[in-house]
């Protein structure tokens, strides 16, 4: 009889490990030119912007996607590829008693945590484009930052909500996974 779970041999396993690779590319070249630009920013201006360079860059035409765009979206379905093929590494008793009791509650603090940070960039992102609105002028909300955790390194707040959100999902999804009856390897 033929196992419900993706096996090496079925076709829809390369599908998912090439878009895994596909999506590892992106998120490293992604990588690679935001520290490469916000380096070359700092060395030239003494400051940076976490992730400004990264979400004020389109890619691959200008009002495309922006390149946080691309490392949010490949992020969450290179972790959706990785969780179908490999699920064999997991499985069965692989992972079980307290081992599996740390990585739950680890998989827990990641969530929580992310979900606080998605939710407080998202609040300051909208308190800051009303206050201007208030002010009379519409900010241009790309460019709005947060001076936490450091003040002499702020943070884009679209480019955080965007990385927390990612890592919310993620984290989410694997401790969904993790706590859902476990695949008999077969």
């Amino acid at each position: 009889m033929k196992s419900g779970h993706l096996q090496e041999t079925d076709a829809a396993y390369r599908v998912y490990l090439y878009i895994f690779y596909l999506c590892a590319a992106v998120m490293a070249t992604g990588t690679a030119y935001g520290v490469y630009a916000t380096t070359t920013e700092w060395l030239e201006n003494g400051t940076y912007v976490m992730g400004e360079v990264v979400h004020n860059t389109t890619v691959p035409f200008e009002n495309f996607a922006r390149v946080s765009t691309w490392i949010f979206f490949s992020s969450v379905v290179g972790w959706y590829c990785v969780s179908r093929i490999g699920w064999k590494k997991t499985a069965g008793d692989k992972i079980t008693g307290t081992r599996m009791a740390l990585l739950q509650l680890m998989l827990v603090g990641f969530a929580i945590i992310t979900l606080y940070e998605v939710l407080y960039n998202f609040t300051v992102l909208n308190a800051q484009i009303a206050a201007g609105v208030v002010n009379g002028a519409v900010p241009d909300i790309d460019r709005l930052s947060v001076a936490y955790p450091d003040p002499d390194r702020p943070w884009n707040l679209v480019f955080a909500t965007k990385i927390f959100l990612a890592g919310f999902i993620i984290s989410a999804h694997a401790l969904y996974l993790s706590t859902k009856p476990r695949k008999e390897l077969g």
